[in-house]
């Protein structure tokens, strides 16, 4: 076998089972991506507008993306065991959400991946995946 098959083998297969919520450190590395993601939210100019969409407290909120992002990264599904199923556009239809405000959360995200130690490869396989569930929020031209 060739050393770049070999490689291949042995990299992580992200979005298949929980390959992608292993690669992000299970729940306390999700948890720490969305304590960054929500003070970058707090610090940024261009995210204004999306944190004042945000209750002050942010608890509750930093809890509820965390879970969900737990098992839509393929570890277990804990937002549904707490708050029950969500429906992304459904959830986010009373807020205005244009390509500005999808574009600013994206930012914060992109923010707070720079403070994980998660490979370079991972961190742009997640920024791709995460356009996707922006993108649906997104109601407004």
């Amino acid at each position: 076998m060739e050393v770049t098959e070999l490689k291949r083998k042995n990299k992580p297969q992200y979005g298949i089972g929980d390959a992608s919520y292993q690669a992000a450190g299970g729940e306390s590395g999700i948890r720490k991506l969305v304590d960054d993601f929500y003070d970058a939210m707090e610090r940024l100019p261009e995210a204004e507008k999306i944190r004042n969409m945000h209750p002050k407290d942010l608890d509750m909120t930093r809890d509820k993306l965390a879970r969900f992002l737990c098992g839509w990264l393929g570890g277990p599904k804990l937002y549904m065991e707490k708050y029950g199923s969500i429906r992304i556009p459904q959830a986010h239809s009373r807020f205005e959400i244009g390509s500005k405000e999808r574009d600013a959360w994206l930012l914060c995200m992109d923010t707070a991946l720079k403070n994980q130690p998660y490979t370079a490869e991972f961190k742009h396989y997640l920024m791709k995946q995460l356009y996707v569930p922006a993108e649906r929020s997104r109601n407004r031209d």
